[in-house]
């Protein structure tokens, strides 16, 4: 289509300046609109995209488009498998040229089924082993020259997916063309040690294409979530199938708007997931092991928010938000042990709640809607507070010592979490993402820069900034092992945070 209005502009042109008869003001004034209509015309077909941030206004001029970007790793990836040159340079060295899996990962009955205070070496979950943004490494509070130190970057597919990390080993799920590709890349220089690729091509205009779900790692098998409802569970050193199945379709379901987005939870023998589906199949709970359903609860309609594995009022329990509330059921059977209403403009929530007390839990949405403090109890979840003060789009925020650090929309904010009044409010960083470490905020932007702040309830201070990446970053980071680990929809890199 582009391609024609580009043609048919030109004829027009060159028909406007044959003529001879026609003034030449007359030229100027209409060959402007054509030049620009046609200049526009060739900048799409090059690949431009005008790309939404997370508050819905078109910001982001980017080039990529899915084929060059396809290419661009395709050569990447292409430098890393080893020519008949490098293998009789390999022969005669004898070096191995290509980096293969190591054994290096910790033996799976070292690990209990939820990890709380992991390894160093081990990022199991979306936002960390406990999904609360929080990591328990020592990481470096001074940064020289305000930035860290690159150890490597590479292109990466499309789509919001995190990292999670176990020994040598990171593992993602990105968009290939019309392929979701689960791969899994050497921590120490990027890498590819092995992908998964299968059909599946999901669309969506504002938030882009790809996958949406972190991976989960667990005993040595990695749990891996599409966009369409694709769940595979493959051996963690080779990526082989352990078994797969289609949620959606698996439990009557319908995809929702941004796609599947919740990432799959480890529950003791069973892997939990939230299709979203009727007649009590809105989360799921199947063998871990063999894909078998184990038990299912609730009719809503899900949402974009991760389930999380907590104890609260005596009471170990899957906290989660649908498209209708807050609720928590039981962990082994899926019973429902409390709720509490809220719905959001389009049926997005999409923040983790935030775990402050032995019996309560903060909720918070964008959209306008707000946050609350819910006291979890015998009866129920009773409202502690309520507001508009602290309102999490898809970015999470974290808590430490009494006080909740996130994003109030775009700007970052500390709440105080008795009151749920601000105690600051600065901080222009767009729709990004935070991690908590060290008593810091290591905060990645919607522009693709690493911050470090203080987390200080009295005072917004920041440490350092520098530029990690290239256009629009809505994925959360990871920590393992010193490195952060950052990546967008175009490219991924590893930086050093070790002290």
């Amino acid at each position: 289509m582009l391609s024609w209005i580009v043609a048919a502009t030109a004829l027009l042109l060159a028909g406007l300046v044959l003529r001879r008869k026609v003034p030449l003001w007359r030229k100027v004034l209409f060959a402007g609109p054509l030049l620009a209509v046609a200049g526009f015309a060739v900048l799409i077909i090059g690949g431009m995209r005008l790309e939404m941030e997370g508050g819905g206004i078109p910001r982001f001029v980017t080039f990529q488009n899915p084929e060059k970007l396809a290419v661009k790793i395709e050569a990447d990836r292409a430098k890393e498998i080893p020519t008949e040159k490098t293998k009789e340079t390999s022969k005669l060295t004898g070096k191995e040229p290509r980096i293969e899996p190591r054994n290096e990962l910790t033996k799976p009955d070292t690990l209990p089924p939820i990890v709380h205070a992991a390894s160093a070496s081990f990022w199991t979950d979306y936002r960390g082993p406990a999904r609360d943004g929080v990591s328990g490494e020592k990481i470096l509070t001074d940064w020289p020259g305000g930035k860290l130190t690159e150890l490597w970057r590479k292109p990466v597919g499309a789509g919001w997916a995190s990292f999670v990390i176990a020994g040598n080993l990171a593992y993602t799920i990105e968009q290939r063309r019309r392929q979701e590709v689960v791969a899994a890349y050497d921590v120490t220089n990027g890498r590819e040690v092995w992908t998964h690729k299968y059909d599946a091509d999901f669309q969506e205009s504002m938030g882009g294409p790809g996958p949406r779900a972190t991976p989960t790692w667990h005993e040595g098998k990695l749990y891996s979530l599409g966009a369409t409802g694709e769940l595979f569970v493959l051996d963690a050193m080779t990526g082989k199938v352990i078994w797969h199945k289609n949620i959606l379709t698996d439990n009557g379901a319908d995809n929702i708007t941004w796609a599947m987005s919740a990432a799959p939870l480890i529950v003791d023998d069973t892997v939990v997931v939230q299709p979203g589906g009727a007649s009590n199949k809105s989360i799921v709970a199947y063998n871990k092991n063999t894909g078998v359903r184990v038990w299912s609860s609730l009719n809503d309609r899900t949402s974009y928010t991760s389930p999380m594995l907590v104890t609260l009022a005596g009471k170990r329990q899957i906290v989660t938000i649908t498209a209708l509330r807050a609720v928590g059921v039981d962990a082994a059977s899926g019973k429902l042990f409390w709720e509490y209403p809220w719905t959001t403009e389009y049926d997005i929530n999409s923040a983790q709640p935030i775990i402050t007390g032995p019996n309560t839990v903060v909720i918070s949405s964008g959209y306008g809607h707000g946050a609350a403090m819910l006291a979890i109890g015998p009866n129920g979840a009773r409202r502690v507070w309520e507001n508009k003060k602290l309102k999490n789009r898809f970015n999470s925020s974290v808590f430490l010592n009494g006080y909740i650090y996130g994003f109030d929309e775009a700007i970052f904010t500390c709440i105080d979490a008795r009151t749920g009044e601000p105690t600051w409010k600065a901080g222009r960083y767009g729709y990004g993402q935070v991690l908590l470490a060290s008593g810091h905020l290591v905060i990645t932007s919607e522009q693709g820069e690493v911050i470090l702040v203080k987390a200080d309830p009295t005072v917004h201070r920041e440490l350092a900034k520098f530029q990690a990446l290239d256009g629009r970053t809505w994925n959360v980071p990871a920590i393992a092992n010193g490195r952060l680990f950052v990546r967008n929809a175009t490219e991924m890199a590893a930086y050093k945070i070790a002290p």
